[in-house]
């Protein structure tokens, strides 16, 4: 399997590949045990690194979505290292606003990198400094990520089994709730929707978003608006879960329990699926955090000479997102069979040390790789070019049944 597609060292692409068979063999299996045979399935590598990156390839009617990156958001020198700003929300880059005033550059250089994380994350925002990653390892964190599965899934509850009845793709009939943002949540929902299951988006009208995620995320999913805030819309949504198979969450841990949503208040029978940044024990279990960061945090972002290099795609979200999906899966799976309700926890870090577990690779941009696997869509925002769901399943081919749809236009009741 060739993986010199995407610059190296880290070995994104085969990950990409590991991660695509991952869901794709767990799919068949499923399938198979509804009565359909899935065929031989395989997976074309430069397809799962095109998928990676999917959100580069977005373009509405021709033209670009938008930026995914905010003016202030990047990588800044401090007085001992560096130091990543995530800005993309307003309430994040007002938080940074108050800590590091205008000239946000000029005080940064000013200050230790740990100092000017530690406090843009007491004002609310969103920021990490650049380790390496045997410092990482020795971290009270690190070592407690270390200690968690890839994949937890986790029987949390007993619950009478639920067979799936026969059908012609692996998830027909399963019903996905997606209280996710950003890339890895939504990635999730997107993968399960490709393999047949009913996904609702629930967000809501006050919470910001990402214009070219929100369109790249969102083939296959019908989307809804609930402000949870409102007694009334967490009765909704608890009226929802109670006819689901499926919830995915990416609050920080132990945050949607403070609404009435955590494991404990979960019906007999559901999957719910949490997703975190720095992992689901340590000190760092409730650190705000997003893909960019956990690369400066964990070490992935400094290989060598103390040089802060990016990878060459959200490869810890995308990698996370597909992570879950495998989870859900495996857990439907085992539902089917032996009942209960069950819980599915992954994370970008245990996703980073995983990828730095795959080793190294020398490699470059391979130009034009993602062509191939290119395609349009009708969408509620215009004709959307996107990247085809990869991994191949000739007796049930993946694949979205209607483009990105504007986001609360549908109702927050199942179809």
């Amino acid at each position: 399997m060739t993986e010199r597609i995407l610059p190296g060292p880290f070995r994104v692409a085969h990950a990409a590949a590991r991660c695509v068979e991952g869901v794709t063999q767990a799919a068949a299996e499923l399938l198979r045990e509804r009565g359909t045979d899935p065929g031989p399935v395989s997976v074309d590598v430069r397809h799962a690194a095109a998928a990676f990156r999917s959100e580069r390839q977005v373009l509405v009617d021709g033209r670009s979505p938008g930026d995914t990156w905010a003016p202030l958001s990047g990588d800044y020198r401090a007085a001992d290292g560096w130091v990543k700003l995530h800005c993309n929300y307003p309430h994040h880059e007002a938080a940074v606003r108050a800590v590091l005033g205008d000239d946000v550059a000029a005080e940064v250089a000013r200050r230790r990198a740990h100092d000017v994380a530690e406090a843009v994350l007491a004002a609310g925002g969103a920021a990490a400094m650049l380790r390496g990653r045997d410092e990482w390892r020795e971290h009270p964190q690190g070592r407690a990520v270390a200690a968690e599965p890839l994949v937890s899934v986790e029987r949390i509850a007993d619950a009478p089994a639920r067979p799936l009845p026969p059908a012609d793709r692996p998830l027909v009939g399963v019903r996905v709730l997606d209280l996710t943002h950003v890339i890895a949540g939504p990635v999730c929902g997107r993968t399960l929707a490709a393999h047949g299951a009913d996904v609702l988006h629930v967000g809501a009208a006050h919470l910001p978003t990402v214009r070219p995620l929100v369109i790249d995320t969102g083939f296959g999913k019908r989307t809804c608006h609930l402000d949870l805030r409102a007694d009334e819309n967490r009765v909704t949504l608890r009226e929802l879960l109670a006819d689901a198979d499926v919830m995915v969450q990416s609050f920080r841990p132990d945050t949607f329990a403070t609404k009435g949503f955590g494991p404990q208040d979960l019906p007999p029978g559901v999957v719910l699926v949490s997703l975190s940044a720095y992992g689901h024990s340590g000190p760092w279990r409730d650190r705000r955090g997003f893909d960019s960061l956990v690369q400066l945090a964990t070490g992935i972002a400094r290989e060598s000479d103390g040089k802060l290099v990016s990878l060459p795609a959200q490869a810890l979200d995308h990698g996370t997102g597909w992570l879950a999906a495998y989870g859900v899966i495996d857990a439907l799976r085992r539902r089917s069979v032996e009942g209960g309700t069950w819980h599915v926890r992954v994370s970008l870090a245990r996703t980073a040390l995983w990828l730095d577990e795959l080793g190294r690779v020398d490699s470059a941009e391979e130009p034009g790789f993602a062509e191939p696997y290119l395609s349009e869509m009708d969408s509620d925002f215009g004709l959307v070019r996107h990247v085809r769901f990869p991994g191949a399943m000739p007796g049930s081919p993946p694949g979205y049944g209607h483009g990105p749809r504007t986001p609360g236009g549908d109702p927050a009741s199942w179809w």
